[in-house]
């Protein structure tokens, strides 16, 4: 933010400069972190990526598919319960590396606002009220990153930098 972007009446200091231009890094770390831990979770529990028993995914969506906005994505998903744990588990940990790193953010961020959505749309769509369920507060979370990206302290800004200096 320069001089010239502060509305008038309001004095630009450093700080505020600082604060403005790394006030998405809090959330790039949040979202980062929860989608490592979330898909690492998924591939060590034992039993979840099962189609059946206790605590699997084939038993996770058919106990939602019910209540799911979209039963048809809970269907798709039964047709191959352990593939479709996978993918999302992998999923959610290739979007929180990529959004850590801030390598491909936008694309990263916008993977996993799809995750989100598509949870919301089937897991916790029954939820009520809606906003004791999470994954809506996730999908809204991820947007900002996907309308911004990661500017500052991330692969993104070091390889746009790199590519500013050869074309000067």
């Amino acid at each position: 933010m320069t001089r010239t972007d502060v509305p008038s009446g309001v004095r630009s200091t450093p700080w505020r400069e600082l604060a403005s231009r790394h006030a998405l890094l809090p959330l790039r770390i949040f979202l980062g972190v929860t989608f490592v831990y979330a898909g690492l979770d998924k591939l060590t529990t034992p039993g979840f990526l099962s189609a059946s028993g206790a605590g699997s995914i084939g038993e996770q969506m058919r106990g939602v598919r019910d209540t799911a906005a979209v039963p048809a994505l809970v269907d798709l998903a039964l047709k191959a319960p352990s593939g479709f744990g996978l993918a999302i588990a992998l999923g959610e940990l290739l979007v929180g590396l990529g959004v850590l790193a801030g390598l491909l953010t936008r694309i990263a961020a916008a993977g996993g606002a799809l995750i989100s959505l598509s949870l919301w749309l089937t897991v916790s769509w029954a939820v009520t009220p809606y906003y004791y369920g999470n994954d809506l507060v996730y999908l809204v979370a991820w947007l900002p990153l996907v309308l911004a990206g990661a500017p500052y302290w991330s692969l993104d800004s070091l390889i746009r930098s790199r590519r500013s200096l050869r074309t000067a």
